[in-house]
């Protein structure tokens, strides 16, 4: 498979085995992705890689701070609402996987269901956090080098046949995060990365979201051919 093809495969899952991903693997998968791009090779990012019992305690806090009406939050400036095509892309893909996972829009008892299964971290068996330094505030180099390396992690993990889904919700009570992933004072929680072997039984597994055509997002100038 070329790397065209590659990139048109790969998929965000959200449903997997129970089948633990050892040390070495994921290792194997940052050390692949710890290419990407960063500016001035400043390298500005720090991963967290969650497992086992500490992972199971950063679920059960997510899920019962949510469901006690702790608000949600996260640790850098962020737009939570989403406008024009950006929300329509977004309702696009939420669209398939109530459908996929047979979701009615009035069954408020599986969709509340299917939101804290991104508290839970799609109860993947590894959570990578990806953080940085706090004095890089603000820090929008950095959050471009974050989202470059989380690109590269799930582009290398499913080459290796893991599966993975870059998750907002999974941050969104960060002192449990922090807590007990052991993550310092000095460090901004960014995003998490749930990973795993996919299970390819789990209906929303099957859902590929779309992309827009280029001419939508796309303008070329100074080009002999245009």
């Amino acid at each position: 498979m070329d790397f065209s093809e590659y990139c048109r495969a790969r998929k965000s899952i959200r449903g997997f085995t129970k089948e633990p991903l050892p040390m070495s693997l994921v290792d194997k998968i940052i050390d692949t992705a710890k290419w990407a791009p960063s500016s001035y090779n400043s390298q500005t990012w720090k991963i967290h890689a969650v497992a086992g019992e500490a992972l199971d305690k950063i679920r059960e806090g997510n899920t019962r701070n949510t469901m006690a009406g702790v608000p949600v939050k996260r640790e850098f400036a962020y737009i939570e609402e989403y406008q024009d095509v950006h929300r329509r892309n977004q309702i696009d893909v939420a669209v398939q996987l109530f459908e996929m996972m047979g979701i009615e829009r009035d069954d408020k008892a599986k969709r509340m269901d299917w939101m804290l299964r991104g508290f839970k971290q799609f109860d993947a068996p590894v959570s990578l956090v990806l953080t940085y330094d706090k004095y890089l505030e603000p820090a929008a180099m950095t959050h471009f080098a974050c989202g470059s390396l989380a690109y590269g992690i799930v582009l290398a993990a499913w080459e290796l046949g893991v599966g993975c889904i870059i998750n907002g919700q999974g941050i969104q009570q960060p002192d449990v995060v922090r807590e007990h992933a052991k993550i310092p004072e000095d460090e901004v929680i960014m995003i998490t990365i749930a990973m795993g072997y996919p299970d390819y039984d789990f209906p929303a597994n099957n859902v590929k979201s779309r992309r827009v055509e280029n001419a939508d997002f796309v303008s070329y100038v100074g080009f002999d051919d245009e």
